[in-house]
């Protein structure tokens, strides 16, 4: 939401806002931002809508008994869930680069983004994630940025449906795995929104995406597969990762494998849209990452600890097989990022974990995040944790985050890599910052 406030404030409109954080007292740095921006705060009671005139924005995550939902109807306000409004504003944009996908996506715009704000093009871009390279004292939280150019470049979302409104001139696609939906139900969403685009880009290593017909498909891929951009020569390093691309030279700040792929569509993007590959390879050389992507919180004693956005099997994966590229144990913590989520792919939560953790690497989990409303809790942290214990690993359940910080503390040991990942809770930070510091008393 915060972005896409940002965005309708940038372009001159009045924005206010409520968040159910703000009345918990959570993230008061980005409030405290967000006023000084000009936007206005309200309780979640009500109190904010007051006015026919008024459009009511909210994402799906928002139920009909929130106070400003009852209001919104009481006095007659229109709504729009977030997704409406932000398709309103891409598709009349003059160029719109649409990047979608179960992972990666946030990198992927990102990445777009400082292409074409390094070659001149003066971009808008709607993310998920805060943008180092737009990142200031004066804006520490670059979700979004606001240009004149004709390029409007945004992460789309399948996990509510909403990508079925998006007309983009170029559709990105990273990957389709587990997440939010059924596979069916990926495979109609992300086909329906590569056919509907001028040009596609398309990841081949991705079994579900290299099927998708590429009439007008722009591909790409860094395990040889017969694609247009194919990444050859690459070299791990622990703070980037350099390859080769059609004889360019392209050296990454941000490492693993997996942003070598997410390189490949951001330059296949840039390309799509006219801009000279050997430029926009360059230009990406700049690129500096995402906060909350494998995000060094600190180093303490000789232990790193990261934070990382890590939630959903494809992301932990990248994580951990970015990590393990170098020596060191891994003390990882996981807070998942729902009730709903654990049901959906706990299953391939389990195998993930049991796959690629390794023998001396421990991992523990807390209970998931819950800021209220109405879930069904029947799978919880505990049963994960009985699943990846069975497969062999060391896994804890401990149900209190502020408990399981004490053992990671604990634990560690000079050479150790402390991992905190999770999604949906912006306090993991601030959680990894105060590890770091216990860990340097």
């Amino acid at each position: 939401m915060m972005p896409l406030a940002l965005i309708v404030a940038g372009q001159g409109h009045r924005v206010a806002g409520s968040d159910r954080s703000l009345d918990q007292g959570r993230t008061s740095p980005k409030f405290d931002w967000l006023r000084s921006k000009g936007i206005a705060l309200f309780p979640q009671d009500g109190s904010g809508i007051t006015r026919a005139e008024q459009i009511v924005v909210a994402s799906t995550a928002v139920e009909e008994t929130v106070p400003d939902i009852v209001a919104a109807k009481q006095v007659g306000a229109s709504r729009l869930r977030r997704a409406d409004l932000l398709a309103q504003l891409f598709n009349a944009s003059a160029m719109g680069i649409a990047v979608g996908g179960t992972s990666g996506k946030s990198t992927v715009t990102g990445m777009i983004g400082w292409i074409f704000h390094a070659l001149g093009q003066d971009p808008t871009v709607m993310n998920g994630a805060v943008m180092k390279n737009f990142a200031t004292p004066d804006a520490p939280f670059a979700s979004a940025l606001v240009g004149q150019g004709a390029a409007f470049i945004s992460e789309v979302d399948e996990s509510d449906g909403s990508i079925a409104l998006y007309a983009p001139d170029i559709a990105v696609l990273n990957n389709i795995a587990l997440d939010h939906k059924s596979m069916d139900e990926l495979r109609a969403l992300f086909s329906a929104f590569t056919s509907r685009a001028r040009i596609s880009v398309l990841n081949l290593d991705n079994a579900e995406v290299a099927s998708f017909p590429r009439d007008n498909a722009v591909t790409y891929s860094i395990t040889g597969q017969a694609a247009d951009l194919v990444a050859t020569d690459i070299v791990e390093r622990p703070d980037g990762v350099d390859f080769r691309v059609k004889d360019i030279a392209v050296s990454l700040q941000v490492p693993g494998r997996h942003n070598v792929s997410n390189a490949l569509a951001a330059l296949a993007a840039s390309q799509a849209a006219g801009l000279d590959l050997a430029q926009a390879a360059q230009a990406l050389g700049g690129f500096v990452g995402l906060k909350r992507r494998m995000d060094i919180a600190g180093t303490a004693s000789g232990i790193t600890v990261i934070d990382d956005f890590g939630h959903n099997p494809d992301k932990i994966s990248a994580t951990l097989a970015t990590l393990h590229a170098f020596p060191g144990r891994l003390l990882l913590f996981f807070q998942p990022h729902g009730y709903g989520p654990l049901k959906q792919m706990g299953h391939e939560l389990i195998n993930i974990f049991a796959a690629q953790m390794r023998a001396n690497d421990q991992l523990i989990l807390c209970d998931p995040v819950y800021f209220g409303g109405t879930v069904d809790r029947s799978v919880g942290s505990a049963e994960i944790v009985a699943g990846i214990s069975a497969a062999g690993r060391q896994a804890t359940y401990i149900a209190d985050r502020s408990a399981c910080a004490d053992q990671l503390v604990a634990k560690a040991q000079s050479g150790d890599r402390i991992v905190i990942m999770g999604a949906r809770d912006d306090t993991l930070s601030a959680f990894a910052a105060d590890i770091v510091a216990r860990l340097g008393r």
